[in-house]
């Protein structure tokens, strides 16, 4: 199992993001923060210096670096970009989430097994 994945349609997103930056940037952090009234929010960043101590993951030619303090909720997620007629943005298909708010603005995040985060870190 992968810390993370992307869909080919969320890195051309990734791509598109790093190339229109107003600073040179190598990829995106992905993490969670405490927000809405299910617990917690996704979020992401540009990276312009690799953090160290941040899990990294290159999926479909795009660099993914996640705060370690997230990988427990993160691992095996895959990483979408979908477009509605109302909003675009990117979405996370987790493994790891047990609930969501009614709005979609947070979700409801367990821990990982701790075997499956020392393997997926393992296989890089």
């Amino acid at each position: 199992m992968k810390i993370m994945s992307v869909t080919e349609t969320a890195a051309i997103r990734i791509r598109e993001i790093i190339a229109g930056a107003d600073k040179p940037v190598c990829g995106v952090r992905v993490g969670v923060k405490n927000a809405g009234c299910a617990g917690v929010a996704y979020t992401l960043d540009y990276v312009e210096t690799p953090i160290k101590g941040d899990d990294h993951v290159r999926d479909r030619g795009v660099d993914i670096y996640v705060d370690p303090k997230a990988t427990m909720f993160l691992l095996g997620t895959q990483m979408d970009f979908e477009t509605t007629k109302l909003a675009s943005g990117f979405t996370f298909t987790n493994p790891n989430q047990v609930g969501a708010c009614g709005c979609g603005e947070s979700v409801q995040l367990e821990a990982a097994d701790l075997e499956d985060l020392a393997r997926a870190r393992a296989n890089g």
